[in-house]
């Protein structure tokens, strides 16, 4: 066996400390704040009718705030997302930074403004996350809404659709959007893990305000809630687990959802029912992603 001298061994030391040095820089300052994919998926739900083609524009966890989510950089988003040219632009909920090395924070009047630059021929239409409603104090108090960010965007023209439908029209053909209350809204500090938080979710009765059998997407900010999604959904739509941050080789080490990695990212099929997660753009708990750059989700749906 060779033998590793001390100078070897201190050599590789060193080489290994900065590669880490150099891993945890590219983490913390590179990937979340300059880099932006558009990641795209094409589908065809069974249930999809043919002769509508439906170009869908996702934006989950913009997580406003210093240093990687500057107004700037929404703006920015915003406008690239205009030129993707989508038919519709749907935002997942989770509009506010809260990780404790947010540098600066961004008002709601700020991020609602840069949001209302989207534009869309089907409009553009938003759900709420968990940090929409934990950093309601109010809204936490009292146990209901609305809060501050669902009032923030309706002020610039951005329906938010808590257990709520729209019928809309492509091309002369009908579809359904459904929005889902969020599922952990409401944090009870007297209990642990995920019994902690309550939800004003309320998919039976959002599902019950679908009067044809047009098909339906359904955005919902946490993916946990698909084991429950009834087939009549064509496709649904989710964030919140920003595909956990770190992924390496398709799996993520930590992943805020009970499922673990069964739904932190990508196009997940079970059965006949579609689930996308985005991996979204901002950050939780700590400012770093690696091998999970922000992203603009695009999905083309047709038969």
């Amino acid at each position: 066996m060779k033998r590793i001298t001390r100078r070897r061994f201190l050599k590789t030391l060193g080489a290994s400390a900065a590669s880490l040095f150099a891993l945890t820089g590219y983490g913390f300052a590179v990937e979340p704040m300059w880099r932006l994919n558009v990641t795209r998926y094409r589908i065809s739900p069974p249930n999809w009718p043919k002769g509508l083609r439906l170009s869908i524009g996702v934006i989950a966890d913009v997580h406003a705030g210093g240093p990687l989510m500057p107004i700037e950089r929404i703006r920015a988003i915003a406008e690239h997302t205009n030129r993707l040219n989508p038919d519709i632009i749907v935002l997942l909920g989770d509009f506010a930074a809260s990780h404790r090395l947010k540098t600066r924070s961004v008002p709601p009047e700020q991020w609602s403004e840069a949001l209302g630059l989207l534009e869309a021929p089907l409009g553009v239409h938003a759900i709420l996350g968990n940090h929409d409603w934990w950093d309601d104090h109010e809204a936490q108090r009292s146990g209901r809404g609305p809060v501050v960010g669902r009032r923030m965007l309706e002020r610039v023209g951005i329906p938010v659709y808590e257990n709520d439908v729209t019928r809309m029209t492509k091309d002369g053909r009908p579809f359904w959007l459904a929005g889902l209350g969020d599922q952990i809204a409401i944090i009870n500090g007297r209990k642990r893990a995920w019994r902690r938080f309550a939800g004003v979710d309320d998919l039976p009765g959002t599902m019950a305000k679908i009067t044809d059998d047009a098909p339906v997407i359904l955005l919902a900010h946490e993916p946990d809630i698909f084991p429950r999604v009834p087939e009549r959904v064509a496709l649904t739509l989710s964030g919140h687990t920003h595909g956990g941050q770190i992924r390496v080789l398709g799996y993520s080490p930590m992943v805020p959802s009970r499922y673990g990695n069964r739904y932190a990212y990508g196009h997940i099929v079970e059965g006949n029912r579609h689930l996308i997660v985005s991996g979204g753009l901002g950050c939780s708990i700590l400012p770093v992603r690696i091998g999970m750059p922000p992203e603009v989700v695009m999905v083309d749906v047709a038969a």
